[in-house]
């Protein structure tokens, strides 16, 4: 193995059979080689705390293979546009105490990715218009810069540490995707949103091969650092069922077999009323939102997809102006409307049409598919504002949902990574892409 970037390195995986520490700890080491690593800077790409894994698991057997051959060993947050983490959390958030800091982690440094201050971006290349074009399938024609967080030049390798599910955006969670969003900022991370957006979270998520990704792919090609993956499959329990590492695409690309086997759960029924309990580790509908884009396919057209979580009470740290502006609407409201949503970010439109899922506009009246009702601690006068239902989280009890099925009525009590997949969505084959009808920007 070296660290050439044409070389394809070898997978190694561990799947079904727990191999406990020491067969990860194996897996690590055949990935990174110590004696390859030695005096170099390596940094690690992290998730946040939004990402079920063995994080401070893992972190520690990274630093226990490479820590005394390498010269660094840094983390960083791959956050995306989430909400920025003080020192204190992301030491939590890796399980580092004191003593353990002072021992295991002496060569290391806790970072996390500022994507709101631009002076720590970096542009290092430019998607033209016409490659624009073919990769978003002749639905967009523009050049778009890609910036990364500079702080990355500062390594001699770039390790990606992350589990892959199912993801709304790109289709599969993980691999590069922790460059593009994870450390990345500015238009392209807007750009990329929003055309998962108006290729709908149905026919991306859960699939390998997107546009989005192959835009995030053509984008890994102005970084010319070395980079390898460890990829991450857990069971529905949190704990891991497959490790691969390896190059950052093939490694990835083993995954997500095994995340589709582990988090793709199809159904041959859809229903009435869908409960979904957001998990704390959602803290904001900005992530709760993942609880509709998973259960979206289990709704019947004109049902309900009710987001439980009384323990949220913001639509979004970050971009809550910004939401609390637009509201919440189905594409093609906003595809008829982007002259007026020109000064909001594309990212920020993504979001909002995800949430509401799909629907049509029948000449101004917006007709969604789904009724997306919060039961949160956000008041009724803030969903109403915003286009979405309401829902006093005091009057419901998530047992009184519990084994309702043949009534219609489905229950999920930890949603948001386990996509429910109806057999035969209407108007949609599996695999299929096709965006006939939408109009281009």
């Amino acid at each position: 193995m070296d660290f050439d970037k044409g070389k394809v390195l070898t997978v190694y995986s561990v799947s079904e059979n727990d191999p406990g520490e020491a067969g990860i700890e194996e897996i690590i080491h055949q990935t990174l080689d110590p004696d390859l690593c030695r005096n170099k800077r390596i940094l690690v790409l992290t998730p946040d705390a939004t990402r079920t894994c063995p994080l401070p698991m893992m972190i520690r057997l990274i630093s226990k293979v490479l820590g005394s051959s390498c010269s660094k060993l840094d983390f960083m947050v791959a956050l995306g546009t989430h909400t920025p983490l003080d020192q204190e959390q992301i030491l939590e958030l890796y399980g580092i105490n004191n003593d353990t800091r002072k021992g295991l982690f002496d060569k290391s440094d806790f970072l996390n990715h500022r994507w709101d201050l631009p002076e720590t971006l970096k542009e290092i290349g430019v998607i033209q218009e016409d490659e624009i074009y073919r990769l978003s399938r002749s639905k967009m024609r523009e050049s778009v810069p890609v910036m990364i967080n500079r702080a990355v030049f500062d390594y001699d390798l770039i390790l990606v540490l992350g589990p892959v599910f199912p993801h709304e955006v790109v289709g599969f969670s993980g691999g590069a995707k922790y460059f593009f969003p994870g450390i990345s900022g500015g238009e392209f991370l807007h750009f990329f949103h929003w055309l998962g957006a108006v290729m709908t979270c149905k026919k991306i998520i859960g699939e390998r091969d997107t546009p989005v990704r192959d835009l995030i792919n053509r984008a890994m090609q102005f970084f010319d650092l070395p980079v390898l993956n460890l990829s991450m499959v857990v069971n529905r329990d949190g704990s891991l069922r497959g490790v691969f590492g390896g190059n950052i695409h093939d490694s990835w690309s083993e995954a997500t077999e095994l995340s589709a086997k582990t988090h793709i759960e199809v159904r041959n029924r859809q229903f009435d009323t869908v409960l979904g309990c957001a998990p704390e580790m959602y803290d904001e509908i900005w992530t709760a939102g993942k609880v509709m884009y998973k259960l979206e396919q289990m709704v019947k057209k004109g049902g309900r997809l009710i987001i439980y979580a009384p323990h949220i009470n913001e639509l979004s740290r970050t971009w809550q102006r910004e939401i609390e502006e637009i509201g919440f609407h189905v594409r093609d409201y906003f595809l008829e409307k982007m002259e007026r949503y020109q000064h909001i970010p594309k990212g920020v439109l993504a979001h909002s049409t995800h949430v509401k899922g799909g629907g049509q506009m029948t000449g101004d009246v917006e007709v969604p598919d789904v009724n997306v009702i919060l039961a949160t601690s956000i008041s009724r006068e803030t969903c109403e504002r915003v286009n979405l239902g309401y829902l006093d989280y005091r009057t419901i009890n998530p047992d009184d949902f519990a084994g309702r099925e043949e009534e219609g009525i489905l229950l999920v009590r930890k949603a948001g990574e386990i996509l429910y997949k109806f057999k035969n969505p209407s108007g949609w084959k599996k695999g299929e892409l096709d965006c006939r009808n939408i109009k281009k920007r």
